[in-house]
């Protein structure tokens, strides 16, 4: 269209001449500089995999790119895959056919879990231009750009999210009979001590409140040190981050029981800004089961660090994932594991039913627990998961705490959600106040979404 102008200015009539020819291709190449490069990156799975998108999104930011809004065409998409159940498995290949579908002629990178698994498939789909392994994915971009200079594979800032992820670790070394993430991940493999600082110290700068250390097994944290020095530990990663100026908020992301000792408990329970809150991974609450499960740990170690924390903090919360249907899970294994929820009272549960994954020893496992047994069971344990998060609010009403504020809900527009230092979630009334505040409230009420809170009077502008 713009062209088309161009065209019937300098070409009118019988006035054309070289000059207007020249003109003619000049303001063309304007044109088309013009036209904005887009990208558009689709993440599913972890919070790594969340990290690692934000670093894609920033580097393709200062190569001049800029992100496609939904119902955009995109020039380069990048789909971060995740294979730990079936169910991702099935989502993985549904957004690899709607980006290719609403985006054609696109660049389409697909990276990943899913894609580490099943590259020849990934490489077989319609509009598929790269598959990039996981060995790979800081170099991501050197396969559309091979002869560029690429900006730095870290993050700057963490899009929609008041909270910002830091990668610290990769990889397993664990092999839970249930886990295909070791060979899709590989070895475990620790970011540097240093360089996980001045990321979040740029973080911080960039207006963020709350820093999360991930990994895919972060207990396994060594800071990257020569074999023949002293490794650096999570706890030592935990004191160092929480010394940051600036920092208001340092949360630890999920992490198994065995691995919380007591150096990483004191710097926990003792820093300046660390939340007292743990995502502790429980998986079953029967010790055979956790056995069969080839898990580092038992029942009561679970419980035993639960009670070390919760002695040392009243206030000290926290959330969990389990699984439920594992061969061989009978109902008394089950019941087992409702007791541990009951009993610890989770803020919050992440239920799994099992699927099996090729290459897993759990695949090759007798007493497989039929679908419709796990459909119950997975049910009861929602059931659960609400009740005692709801029981466990009700612990809080009347107390005043702090939030920080995180996103508006479409469908309460008149209020805003945040969550306290140990994980709870309130919702306020919104006034003024925008995501990444930091609010004093009174909880007043408890709700199955969550706790209700009152702003204080200067908070709130009354007079």
């Amino acid at each position: 269209m713009k062209n088309s102008i161009v065209s019937s200015f300098f070409f009118r009539g019988s006035n054309f001449s070289l000059l207007s020819a020249l003109f003619y291709i000049y303001f063309s190449f304007i044109i088309l500089c013009m036209v904005e490069k887009k990208f558009k990156i689709v993440t599913l799975g972890c919070r790594t995999n969340q990290y690692e998108s934000q670093a894609y999104h920033d580097q393709l930011q200062a190569m001049g790119y800029s992100e496609a809004a939904k119902h955009e065409q995109a020039e380069i998409c990048i789909i971060n895959t995740c294979t730990v159940t079936e169910s991702a498995d099935s989502s993985s290949r549904h957004e690899i056919r709607q980006v290719a579908r609403d985006n054609p002629g696109s660049k389409l990178i697909i990276t990943g879990c899913f894609a580490e698994r099943q590259p020849e498939l990934v490489g077989s789909l319609q509009g598929v231009t790269h598959v990039v392994p996981n060995k790979d994915k800081e170099k991501l971009l050197e396969s559309v750009f091979p002869a560029a200079e690429l900006p730095e594979f870290s993050i700057k800032r963490f899009e929609a999210h008041t909270r910002a992820f830091v990668k610290v670790q990769d990889g397993c070394n664990s092999f839970c009979t249930y886990c295909i993430i070791p060979y899709v991940r590989g070895r475990s493999r620790s970011r540097s001590l240093d360089e996980i600082v001045k990321e979040a110290k740029g973080l911080i700068a960039n207006g963020y409140k709350e820093i999360v250390l991930t990994g895919i097994n972060i207990g396994d944290f060594d800071g990257a040190k020569p074999e023949n020095e002293k490794p650096d530990r999570l706890a030592d990663l935990v004191r160092a981050v929480d010394r940051l100026p600036g920092l208001e908020r340092l949360r630890v992301s999920s992490i198994d029981p065995d691995e919380v000792d007591d150096d990483l408990a004191d710097a926990i329970l003792n820093g300046m800004h660390t939340c007292h809150s743990m995502h502790i991974v429980l998986q079953a609450g029967s010790n055979v089961i956790l056995k069969r499960m080839n898990r580092k740990y038992t029942r009561q170690i679970f419980l035993n660090t639960v009670e070390r924390l919760k002695s040392a903090s009243a206030d000290f919360t926290f959330t969990t994932d389990v699984i439920v249907g594992f061969p061989g899970e009978t109902d008394s294994d089950f019941a087992e594991t409702l007791e541990v929820m009951k009993q610890v009272k989770f803020a919050k549960v992440h239920m799994f039913p099992y699927s099996e994954r090729a290459r897993t020893r759990a695949a090759l496992m007798p007493n497989k627990i039929p679908q419709e047994i796990i459909k119950k069971r997975k049910h009861e344990v929602l059931r659960t998961a609400e009740q005692i998060s709801f029981e466990l609010r009700e612990q809080f009403i009347g107390r005043r705490m702090k939030i920080l504020t995180e996103n508006i809900d479409p469908s309460r527009p008149g209020e805003i959600c945040g969550h306290t230092e140990n994980f709870l979630m309130v919702w306020v009334p919104r006034s003024d106040h925008a995501p990444n505040a930091i609010l004093e409230v009174e909880l007043i009420a408890n709700t199955p979404d969550g706790l209700i809170g009152r702003l204080s009077c200067r908070q709130a502008s009354c007079g």
